[in-house]
């Protein structure tokens, strides 16, 4: 089935849709199959894993709440000058203050590197749900096969993907994966109207209960949620059916609120100290009014998640801020100072290991270079000494048939083959 294919991205993906097929496997075994509820539980599990990182970066917000109105001092004491020699001295008051309470300046930025990969990751395994969990693809396998063995299915199919513009990407050739993805996000409407197509008139009892079993697994509090939000307003309203109308309505308004509700729960945002505060404010407005309006266009399984993942940071971060409440900010602080040394101990231990095999390295280059130099010396000694050897000496008259042969190579070579033949 298809699946991330981004690198380093695919590899979580792969691990966090190993659990999502788990948790739906195990609401197969109950006899409640349901991809909704996967997502929920499947989002709380893995914020659970993502716990420790939430620590650690509400840690460093109230640290940095802490700091910055001696940042802020800095700042205003260098404000309005542009040259580098202010500059550099504001780097390092700040970098001074930032060492002097054993916070990183860069500290804060790790875990959203960390995040950011596994939010990715989250996000691919959704919108491939066939791709992660097997037995929802079963749900589609035959009726994949049949449509691609009809005369003409393929072709039909991959025209009716293309009218009703169903999100999946298909390549010059319909295969059996891409069938299986599009047809899981086919919402029910859509099913009666692949139905209606002549060329599948010999499959639609398949096409009806692959229809009925899909909607089965993707309804959720009553709502279908392979459908966008968009789609479920403008159908509900047409058919008069109010209940789609206001799921279709709950979905990005629930995402607009619980996204704000999260980031009003960041002790920065709230900080009236932080320089950055009045363009922090307009982020914190603007990305859940950002979340809502992609959730329109997505299906709702995506605005599931966003909800559930919203609805757990925030409580994750209540009950950290609580408890950190109650943490001695002196006592914070003199922890951080204490690793600070830690780490600046083992950066100088392993500086001095740098210094100690770079200068080993460069003796042994230097030793090599002296013995090349003093074998140079040698072979020019003893061609001197060979050269003034005296004329009776064994030295001169091996000179004189070295001389002869390098002379003379191919003719002395003859010579002595026939000499060799007469001793013979």
């Amino acid at each position: 089935m298809s699946q991330v294919t981004t690198p380093v991205i695919s590899w979580i993906a792969t691990f966090l849709g190993w659990i999502m097929n788990g948790v739906y496997s195990l609401l197969d075994m109950m006899g409640a199959p349901n991809v909704g509820w996967s997502i929920v539980l499947y989002t709380i599990i893995v914020y659970m894993f993502m716990f420790p990182i939430t620590i650690k970066q509400q840690k460093l917000s109230r640290m940095t709440m802490y700091i910055q109105p001696e940042i802020s001092a800095i700042q205003k004491k260098y404000q309005g000058r542009r040259d580098q020699a202010t500059q550099m001295a504001m780097n390092e008051e700040t970098q001074a203050v930032y060492a002097k309470y054993g916070v990183s300046p860069y500290g804060s930025c790790l875990p959203l590197l960390i995040q950011l990969p596994l939010l990715f990751a989250l996000y691919g395994v959704i919108q491939h749900i066939p791709g992660y969990i097997s037995k929802v693809a079963d749900i589609f396998s035959g009726l994949a096969t049949k449509i691609i063995s009809l005369d003409g299915g393929a072709h039909a199919f991959a025209q009716f993907i293309s009218d009703n513009k169903v999100q999946v990407v298909i390549s010059n050739v319909l295969t059996k994966t891409n069938t299986i993805d599009a047809l899981y996000r086919l919402t029910p409407s859509q099913f009666e109207a692949l139905k209606a197509i002549p060329t599948f008139s010999s499959i639609s009892t398949d096409i009806g209960s692959v229809a009925a079993s899909s909607e089965q697994i993707n309804t959720f509090l009553g709502i279908n949620i392979s459908e966008s939000p968009i789609s479920a307003i403008q159908q509900g309203w047409s058919t008069g059916q109010a209940l789609m109308v206001i799921g279709g309505i709950l979905i990005p308004v629930l995402a607009w609120f619980t996204q704000w509700i999260n980031l009003k729960l960041n002790p920065q945002s709230s900080n009236p100290d932080n320089p950055g505060a009045g363009s922090m404010n307009i982020m914190n407005n603007f990305m859940p009014i950002f979340s809502a309006f992609i959730c329109l266009t997505f299906s709702m399984g995506i605005g599931i998640y966003w909800i559930a993942g919203a609805i757990v940071r925030s409580v994750q971060m209540v009950i950290v801020n609580r408890r950190l409440m109650k943490v001695d900010i002196e006592e914070m602080i003199a922890k951080n100072q204490e690793k600070n040394k830690e780490k600046m101990k083992k950066k100088a231990i392993r500086k001095k290991e740098y210094v100690e095999k770079a200068r080993i390295n460069q003796q042994a280059r230097s030793s090599t270079r002296q013995k090349y130099t003093n074998n140079q010396e040698d072979t020019v000694d003893y061609a001197k000494n060979a050269a003034n050897a005296h004329p009776e000496s064994l030295t001169a008259r091996a000179n004189m048939v070295l001389k002869y042969d390098e002379e003379h190579p191919v003719k002395n070579s003859g010579k002595s083959g026939k000499s060799n033949k007469k001793k013979k």
